[in-house]
C-alpha cells in the first residue's frame, strides 16, 4: 500500500483525510475490497512535493489571486494529478474484472483545489481453485495490469513477480494433470485392445 503523505509543518500542502469537497477533481475511489479475497495494491508512489512555505492564501481564505510561486506549485500539482490518474487508470483498465476501483491520496493546493498525489488500485490475485488453465490466464492479466503504467512502481513490479510465480505453479499443476490424464487414457486404450474371454473361435479350412 502507498504510505500517506506527511508534509513538513511549514508546507503549503495539507493532506485531505475527508472525501474531496464539491468542485474538486472527480475520480475518488471509495470501494472497499472484499476481505475474503486476496488482493494486492497496485499504484503510483505518494510523493512529497518540494514547495516553499507559502500560507498566505490559506490564511486569507481567498483564492482570487495567487503569487507566481504559488502558480508554480499549482502547475506541479496539476502535472502530478494527471500522472497519478493515468497510472491508476492503466492498472484498472488492463486488470479488467480482476481490478477494483482506484483510490487516491489528495493534497490541497494554494488554489483550494484537491490534487491526487498518490494512489492504489486493488487487484484480485487469487488462483482459480481447481482450474490451473484459468489461473494461468488470470495471472497473465494480473501481470499485464501491474506493468501497464509507463513507469511501474516498486509495488507494481512486486505484484507482477508474484503473479508470474503463481502462473508457474499453475503451469506445473496443469502438466501434472495432463500427464495423469494421458496415463489414464493409455490404460483404457490398452484394456480395450485386449481380447475378451470367450470371444475366440477356431477357424477350419
Amino acid at each position: 500500500m502507498v504510505s500517506p503523505i506527511a508534509p513538513a509543518a511549514s508546507s503549503l500542502l495539507a493532506p485531505l483525510s475527508a472525501p474531496v469537497a464539491e468542485g474538486a477533481n472527480d475520480g475518488v475511489g471509495g470501494a472497499i475490497p472484499d476481505p475474503q479475497r486476496a488482493t494486492a495494491a497496485l499504484g503510483a508512489r505518494s510523493v512529497r512535493l518540494d514547495v516553499a512555505a507559502l500560507t498566505a492564501v490559506q490564511a486569507k481564505g481567498s483564492v482570487d489571486s495567487v503569487s507566481p510561486e504559488e502558480q508554480e506549485v499549482i502547475a506541479e500539482l496539476k502535472a502530478r494529478d494527471r500522472e497519478v490518474r493515468r497510472h491508476e487508470a492503466a492498472h484498472a483498465r488492463t486488470g479488467g474484472e480482476f481490478a477494483g476501483t482506484p483510490h487516491y491520496e489528495f493534497t490541497r493546493g494554494p488554489d483550494g483545489r484537491a490534487y491526487a498525489v498518490g494512489g492504489t488500485t486493488p487487484i484480485d490475485v487469487n488462483p482459480v481453485a481447481g482450474n490451473p488453465e484459468a489461473t494461468i490466464q488470470k495471472m497473465q492479466t494480473v501481470k499485464r495490469a501491474a506493468l501497464a503504467p509507463a513507469e511501474p512502481s516498486a509495488q507494481d513490479r512486486a505484484v507482477a513477480a508474484s503473479a508470474e510465480a503463481e502462473e508457474a505453479k499453475a503451469r506445473n499443476e496443469l502438466r501434472q494433470q495432463n500427464a495423469a490424464q494421458a496415463g489414464a487414457e493409455a490404460g483404457r486404450a490398452g484394456i480395450a485392445s485386449r481380447p475378451r474371454a470367450g470371444s475366440l473361435v477356431n477357424l477350419f479350412a
